[in-house]
């Protein structure tokens, strides 16, 4: 009988899959709990992001499919084709406690809406605390279903975008945010 002992000589696994888009190709990640990055391939150090991400969970990344990640292809032309507004494929984001704060306030921001920094640490109640705000915003490894996209600058400027400023706008086009 060949049995496992112990669970964690379980192999541990996140599958990683490239979906294209029209803002171009990106890699999704996942685990058995959910999406845990959809990055953009272009991303400044995307190999670095996939390591750190593989040392968190303890994991071996893996090219092949999974049901997250065929959920969430699924769900991504659907937003992309303007039919889908809020994204139910489950996400298993890595970070800080305070990371995974920030980016539980960026979920709040609806479709088509677009608050500042400022905004954003109002709500999680220092306002003082934008520069980290926004770092953590930075770090967001779930682009688009953690939408640090509609974070805009106090001056209504678009700043500070892991995919490019480019990208930043086009999203916000899709959403009807702004229209440029």
């Amino acid at each position: 009988m060949n049995s496992i002992e112990n669970p964690q000589d379980i192999p541990k696994f996140i599958d990683l899959k490239e979906i294209e888009t029209p803002l171009g190709t990106m890699y999704a990640a996942a685990v058995d709990a959910g999406i845990c990055m959809l990055e953009y391939a272009d991303r400044n150090n995307l190999q670095a992001e996939l390591a750190a991400l593989a040392n968190s969970f303890d994991a071996e990344i893996t090219w092949r499919e999974s049901f997250h990640l065929k959920i969430l292809e699924n769900q991504l032309s659907e937003y992309f084709s303007g039919e889908r507004k809020i994204f139910s494929v489950p996400l298993a984001p890595v970070g800080s406690a305070f990371q995974k704060t920030v980016w539980e306030t960026l979920a709040r921001i609806l479709y088509g809406e677009t608050w500042t920094y400022r905004a954003q640490a109002e709500i999680l109640g220092d306002v003082r605390k934008v520069r980290a705000v926004a770092n953590a915003n930075g770090m967001n490894k779930i682009s688009i279903l953690i939408p640090c996209h509609r974070v805009i600058g106090s001056n209504g400027n678009l700043t500070g975008y892991g995919g490019g400023i480019w990208r930043k706008q086009k999203l916000l086009e899709l959403e009807k945010a702004i229209l440029f």
